[in-house]
């Protein structure tokens, strides 16, 4: 929509005509009381209708320069639609775990079996589309730990890398100490109060060059609040040459370390068993930590004065020619 930023200015449009009709008219010079047609007047009739036309035109393109001059004053813009801003929500970041044992189907995901790498895919893409004004970041860990995406607003794009993300890529083994160093490297210069790192792992801390216990402590120091959660089933068949038996393909999960590290840091340990315990844990979590309620707007604007600033010009200018002299 047109928005003009100055309207008060409008109130001029009226002005000359209010000039020239309050103003007094000019006295015409005395005329005698008798006058005496000579074929000359006849001959310059013609030439009379002409003038008072161009005098006309003169007057509308003067009237009309006038009004586009005003509207250019009163800085009209073009609003567009209301876009949401991003507001100074937390910075959240998730570390996943990408060591081989993720590959492990002891999750259930539309009646199929699916590894543990991708029942937190369908999980927590949706909780990273819920996080509305929070920057959210994403570190992948196995053997080493990696930045996949710093701290940023574009929810889609953390989404995205976690979507493509894949076992192995960083290595077999598990560095849960590597990963939250990391966080904290990554989140020690932002504000205190909103410092948040979200851990998902299935095993025990087997690599790397600090433990999850010195880690922690470092995190506490720099007010980094950890969520840890622990992936996996509790038991699961499996079919062998005298046929199936259940095991426990979770018994390498170290949750006595996940515990420790999650309270020294005032977060929590939860263990998702399967699908359902993991939504509801993400649920949880947009409890502990909500998101800002009160959502920002701004339109964008584009300026338009330059239109009838130009109009006016090129009229002022066609006024100015000799022809409409």
């Amino acid at each position: 929509m047109i928005h003009f930023h100055w309207a008060w200015l409008l109130a001029l449009l009226p002005l000359p005509f209010l000039i020239y009709w309050l103003a007094p008219a000019k006295l015409h010079a005395n005329q005698s009381a008798l006058r005496v047609p000579f074929l000359t007047d006849f001959a310059n009739l013609q030439t009379s209708k002409t003038a008072a036309t161009t005098n006309r035109l003169r007057l509308y393109l003067a009237a009309m320069a006038w009004i586009l001059l005003v509207l250019a004053a009163a800085r009209p813009q073009w609003l567009g639609e209301p876009i949401e801003q991003a507001m100074n929500g937390r910075d959240l970041m998730l570390a996943v775990d990408l060591s081989a044992s993720m590959q492990e189907k002891d999750f259930i995901l539309e009646k199929e079996a699916v590894d543990r790498l991708t029942a937190i895919k369908s999980i927590a893409t949706a909780f990273i589309e819920r996080r509305i004004g929070d920057r959210v970041g994403l570190i992948l860990f196995g053997s080493q730990a990696y930045l996949q995406t710093p701290l940023t607003f574009d929810r889609k794009t953390v989404a995205t890398l976690l979507d493509e993300s894949a076992i192995g890529l960083a290595g077999d083994n598990t560095a849960i100490g590597d990963a939250i160093g990391l966080a904290v490297k990554r989140l020690r210069n932002e504000s205190q109060n909103s410092r948040v790192l979200i851990l998902l792992t299935d095993g025990a801390n087997t690599a790397g060059e600090v433990s999850p216990l010195k880690a922690a402590e470092l995190a506490a120091a720099n007010h980094l609040k950890i969520y840890t959660i622990g992936i996996g089933a509790d038991e699961m068949l499996v079919g062998g040459f005298f046929g199936y038996r259940k095991v426990n393909p979770s018994a390498d999960i170290d949750e006595a370390t996940l515990i420790k590290v999650a309270e020294s840091t005032g977060g929590y340990y939860y263990r998702a068993k399967n699908l359902d315990d993991l939504n509801n844990i993400y649920m949880r979590l947009d409890e502990l930590e909500p998101v800002e309620k009160d959502k920002q707007y701004f339109r964008p604007r584009r300026e338009l004065y330059f239109v009838p600033l130009a109009g006016a010009l090129f009229l002022a200018g066609l006024l100015s020619w000799r022809k409409f002299k």
